[in-house]
C-alpha cells in the first residue's frame, strides 16, 4: 500500500503526518479518489475471489486429464489421416465441455447476486459524508466510523476513541478485549501492546471511533499471516466424500483403460482404434459432468432457499445443512421474542424502588457499547430526568466480568454505578442498602438474596443485580476499582416464548433434528423456558458443571443434555466439539459478537441480518428472519439439493459402469469394436443430457424426513449391483442382435447404441427414487429431457448425419426386440431396487 515497510512503522508516526503520508484528511476521501486507489492497490481481500470469470471458466471445463488426453488423440487421429473421426471427437467433446460451461456459469452468476443480498459493508467517510461500502472497496487513506460488533476491515490507526474496547484474541490470542486510544508509539512496540492501532480480522467490542485505513488486503498483519498459512476453509464431508469418491473412479478406469488397450492390441486390433476405444470408455464410465451438476444443484437449492428468506454464503454448506442433526442455539430471540421487558425493579424488601430504576437508567443511558435488549427495556422503561447528571468514565460490558459500570456526576458527587449479572456484581459488593441511609454487610443479606433470585429466575424472568459507590476521582483508572460497593437491588426482565415455537420444535424433531440450547441465563430460568415450549429432556448443564469436567466426560454427557446455562462465550465452541466428537452433524445459530468461534466450530454456522458484522462474517447461513421456521424450511432445501445430486451420482455410475463394463467384455470376445470410440462418445453426451435437468427434479418426502450424510460404501454398492443388472441386458442384447443381424456390423453397432442410450436414459426414472417409478412424480424438465432423447436416439440412424457415426438404418422389427429388452431391464431394475433397499440401509 502507501507507506512501505522501509518506513516507519505506522503506530509509531503522529496522526497528523500519517494523513499527509496518505493524501487524506479526518474528512476522508472522494468518491473518485476512493476509485483510483481501488483500482491501483486492489480489493481489500486477502485472496482473489473465485469470480465467474467468462474465459477461465471456459478454460477450466478442458482441465480434465481425460479430456485433454483425448483432444491429443484426436490431434494424433488428424495426423494419421483420419479427418472425419478427429472432427467428430473433437466436436462432441466441445459440446460437451460448453453443457458444463454453460451451467457453472450461470450457477456463478445466480450465487454472487446471492452472496450480494448479505454483504458485510463498513461505515467510511466519503464525499464529506458518512456512508457504508462493501469492505472489499475499503482503501488506504479511508476513515472508518466503528461502533460495537463491527469488524475491523484493514490494518488502520485510531484517530478518535471513545471507551472503544477491540477483542484481538485472533491475532494475540488474548481473550480479554484491549482499550484503544489516541498517540504514537515506540516502534519496536508488540502488537499486542499497539493500542494506537486496529487490526484487520480483529472486532469491536464496545464502545465507538474512527480511524485511518493505513493498509488493506494482503499487506495487513492478518494478510501476511494467512499468506504464510495458505489459509483456506476447512472441506465439507460432502466435499470429502466427493473427492474420496473421485478417487475411486479414477482407479477403476485407469485399470479399465489400461486392460482394454492392451488386449485389444493382443488380438492385432488397430493401435489407434485401441487407443481411441479405451479412452472413450474411460469418458464413458467417468461422470464428467458432476462439478458442473454439484454446482447447478447447490446454486438451484440456494436461488430456492433464498426465497425462504435463507441465504447461502458458503454454497458446499448447503450439504452440511441438509447432514446436520443437531442445532444449537442461544434462547433469545430464536426461542423467545427477542424483545426484553423490564417486569419489575425491586429492593431487598421486594418493593417497587424509584431508586434502583434511576441508578439502572443512568447505566443504560449513558454506556456506549453494544446495543443490547437488556439497555433498550430500561431506556424505554425510564421517566426519569436524567440530565442532571454528566457522564465521566465507564467501565464496558465485557464476557468475562459480566457488568458494565458508568462513573456520573451530580452536585459535584461522583458515583460508580453497576449493573450486570447478579452473582458478577454481588462479588463486588461489601455492603447492601436494605432501606434508605441504612447499610448490612452483604454476608447478613446473601441468603435472602439468592432466595429471592431463586424464585423469580423459576418464573422465567431474568434476573440483573444494581450496585453503586461514591468516588473521589473522575476517571476509572482500571476495572479493579469494581470493588467495595453497596448492592441496591434488583432488574426483573421478562422475554415470552414465541407464538408456536412449540410446534416449530416438533417440525424439527420430525426432520430428524434434535434442539439444544446454550445461554448465559440461570439455570432456573432455563428450566422454565424448557418447560414452556415443551422440551422433553430437561436435563440443563451449568457452565461452572462443565468447567470441572473433562472432555471425555463432557463427550459422554452431551448428548443426553438439551439445554446448556450460564455458559461462557468459550465454553460454546467446547460443547459444539463435544457434539461433533460424538458423531453429530452440528449447526450453530448465533448472532452475537461472542458466537464467532462457535459459529467456526460448527459444520454449519448460522447468523440472521440483523446480527453484529463479526457474527455474519463467520456464518455459512444467513437467515433475513431470526426464525426457527425459516431454518426448517432451509433444511428441506438442503435435504433436497443433497438428494438430487446423490441422485446424478447413482445414476451416473450405475448406468455408465454398466455400459462401460460391457463394452469393455463384448470387445474381447467380438470380433469387432462394439461401438467405435465416436459413437461411446455420442452415447455419453446423449446420456448426460437429461441428467443436467436434475437439479429441478422433484424429491420424494422420505428423502427430506431425516438427515443423511455421503455414504461411498452405499454407493459403491450400489453401483455394482445395477451397472451388473445393466450388463445381463446388455448381453442379452448382444446375443439378440448377433442373432438378428449376422455379419452386419454397422447395424449391430447401431442397434446396440440405441438399447445403451434409451435404456440409460430410461433408467433415471427407476433409480431415481425408492418408490416404484409409477408413483414418483419426476420434475417435469426431466421428464421432457428424457423423452426427448428416446425420440432423438430412435430417430438419428435415419438422419443424413447417420453415416457420420457410422450408424445404419435398423428393421423394426428388431427395434422391437430392442424395446422389448429394455421393458424387462426396467421391470427387473424395479424388483432390485426394492430387495436392494430391504437389505442395505442408507
Amino acid at each position: 500500500m502507501i507507506p512501505t515497510e522501509k518506513k516507519p512503522a505506522f503506530w509509531s508516526v503522529p496522526v497528523s503526518e500519517m494523513l499527509q503520508e496518505l493524501q487524506t484528511t479526518g474528512e476522508g476521501l472522494k468518491g473518485s479518489e476512493s476509485s483510483e486507489r481501488l483500482n491501483k492497490y486492489g480489493a481489500n481481500i486477502l485472496k482473489p475471489k473465485k469470480r465467474s470469470d467468462t474465459f477461465t471458466l471456459l478454460l477450466s471445463q478442458f482441465k480434465s486429464p481425460i479430456t485433454l488426453i483425448l483432444l491429443f488423440a484426436a490431434g494424433l487421429a488428424f495426423f494419421l489421416h483420419e479427418p472425419t473421426d478427429t472432427i467428430i471427437i473433437t466436436i462432441i467433446i466441445l459440446i460437451s465441455s460448453l453443457l458444463g460451461f454453460w451451467q457453472e456459469k450461470g450457477a456463478a452468476d445466480a450465487f454472487e447476486k446471492l452472496l450480494s443480498v448479505v454483504q458485510i459493508k463498513a461505515a467510511v467517510i466519503r464525499d464529506d459524508r458518512e456512508t457504508e461500502v462493501p469492505v472489499e472497496e475499503i482503501v488506504p487513506g479511508d476513515i472508518i466510523i466503528l461502533k460495537a460488533g463491527d469488524m475491523i476491515p484493514a490494518d488502520c490507526l485510531i484517530l478518535d476513541s471513545n471507551d472503544l474496547f477491540v477483542s484481538e484474541a485472533t491475532l494475540t490470542g488474548e481473550s480479554y478485549p484491549v482499550e484503544k486510544s489516541v498517540g504514537a508509539l515506540n516502534a519496536d512496540v508488540p502488537l499486542a501492546q499497539r493500542i494506537n492501532s486496529l487490526w484487520m480480522g480483529t472486532n469491536v467490542v464496545s464502545g465507538s471511533g474512527k480511524a485511518l485505513v493505513v493498509f488493506t488486503g494482503k499487506g495487513t498483519e492478518f494478510g501476511k499471516i494467512s499468506e504464510t498459512l495458505k489459509l483456506r476453509p476447512p472441506e465439507t464431508e460432502f466435499e470429502k466424500g466427493v473427492a474420496n469418491f473421485g478417487h475411486f473412479l479414477m482407479e477403476v478406469t485407469m485399470l479399465m483403460v489400461l486392460a482394454i488397450f492392451v488386449i485389444n492390441v493382443y488380438l492385432q486390433r488397430p493401435v489407434l482404434d485401441s487407443l481411441l476405444f479405451s479412452l472413450a470408455l474411460a469418458v464413458g464410465l467417468t461422470p464428467q459432468l458432476l462439478p458442473a451438476i454439484i454446482s447447478v444443484n447447490l446454486s438451484h437449492g440456494a436461488r430456492e432457499m433464498a426465497q425462504n428468506k435463507v441465504i447461502v454464503k458458503r454454497l458446499a454448506s448447503i450439504e452440511n445443512l441438509g447432514s446436520m442433526n443437531l442445532l444449537c442455539s442461544d434462547k433469545t430471540g430464536t426461542l423467545t421474542e427477542g424483545e426484553l421487558q423490564l417486569h419489575s425493579f425491586q429492593d431487598l424488601k421486594g418493593d417497587q424502588n424509584e431508586k434502583v430504576l434511576l441508578y439502572a437508567s443512568l447505566n443504560a443511558y449513558y454506556q456506549k457499547g453494544f446495543e443490547n435488549p437488556i439497555d433498550k427495556a430500561i431506556v424505554v422503561q425510564n421517566k426519569l430526568d436524567l440530565v442532571q447528571y454528566e457522564k465521566l468514565d465507564e467501565i464496558p460490558y465485557d464476557f468475562i466480568r459480566k457488568r458494565l459500570s458508568i462513573l456520573v456526576s451530580k452536585s459535584g458527587t461522583n458515583l460508580m454505578i453497576t449493573k450486570g449479572a447478579l452473582q458478577n456484581v454481588l462479588e463486588i459488593c461489601s455492603i447492601a442498602e436494605v432501606e434508605p441511609g441504612k447499610t448490612v454487610d452483604i454476608s447478613e443479606v446473601k441468603e435472602q438474596i439468592d432466595q429471592q433470585f431463586e424464585e423469580f429466575s423459576e418464573k422465567g424472568l431474568r434476573t440483573l443485580g444494581v450496585a453503586y459507590r461514591e468516588m473521589d476521582q473522575q476517571k476509572i483508572i482500571k476495572k479493579e476499582q469494581e470493588k467495595g460497593m453497596t448492592f441496591l437491588g434488583f432488574l426483573f426482565f421478562f422475554d415470552p416464548p414465541k407464538p408456536g415455537i412449540s410446534k416449530t420444535i416438533q417440525s424439527m424433531e420430525r426432520l430428524g433434528i434434535s434442539l439444544k440450547i446454550i445461554t448465559g441465563d440461570n439455570k432456573y430460568v432455563a428450566a422454565s423456558i424448557s418447560r414452556e415450549i415443551g422440551l422433553k429432556n430437561t436435563k440443563v448443564l451449568t457452565g461452572s458443571e462443565l468447567d470441572k469436567m473433562s472432555s471425555e466426560a463432557l463427550v459422554n454427557q452431551v448428548n443426553d443434555t438439551d439445554f446448556f446455562a450460564e455458559i461462557e462465550p468459550n465454553q460454546k465452541e467446547r460443547i459444539i466439539l463435544a457434539l461433533k466428537k460424538n458423531g453429530n452433524v452440528v449447526g450453530y445459530m448465533g448472532d452475537g459478537i461472542n458466537d464467532a468461534s462457535a459459529l467456526h466450530a460448527a459444520d454449519v454456522g448460522i447468523s440472521v441480518d440483523s446480527a453484529v458484522d463479526v457474527a455474519k462474517d463467520a456464518a455459512d447461513i444467513v437467515l433475513m428472519e431470526k426464525n426457527l421456521d425459516a431454518l426448517v424450511e432451509g433444511v428441506k432445501g438442503g435435504r433436497k439439493t443433497f438428494a438430487n445430486t446423490l441422485k446424478y451420482v447413482f445414476m451416473a455410475t450405475s448406468a455408465n459402469f454398466g455400459n462401460m463394463f460391457s463394452m469393455a467384455g463384448a470387445s474381447l470376445f467380438l470380433p469387432f469394436l462394439p461401438l467405435l470410440p465416436v459413437q461411446i462418445l455420442l452415447t455419453n453426451l446423449l446420456t448426460d443430457f437429461p441428467e443436467m435437468t436434475i437439479a429441478t427434479d422433484s424429491v420424494d418426502r422420505e428423502m427430506i424426513e431425516k438427515p443423511r450424510r455421503w455414504n461411498i460404501g452405499f454407493i459403491r454398492k450400489f453401483m455394482m449391483v445395477f451397472g451388473l443388472t445393466s450388463s445381463v441386458f446388455d448381453y442379452l442384447t448382444f446375443g439378440v442382435l448377433l442373432l438378428l443381424l449376422p455379419g452386419k456390423i454397422e447395424q449391430f453397432r447401431t442397434g446396440w447404441f440405441m438399447e445403451s442410450v434409451i435404456s440409460a436414459s430410461m433408467i433415471v426414472l427407476v433409480i431415481r427414487s425408492r418408490k416404484p417409478f409409477f408413483r414418483s412424480r419426476p420434475g417435469k424438465y426431466l421428464l421432457t429431457a428424457t423423452l426427448l432423447i428416446v425420440g432423438l436416439t430412435i430417430c438419428l440412424p435415419l438422419t443424413p448425419f447417420a453415416g457420420l457415426f457410422g450408424f445404419k438404418p435398423i428393421p423394426i422389427s428388431v427395434i422391437v426386440v430392442i424395446g422389448v429388452i429394455i421393458a424387462l431391464y426396467i421391470l427387473t431394475a424395479e424388483i432390485i431396487k426394492k430387495i436392494f433397499y430391504n437389505r442395505v440401509k442408507f
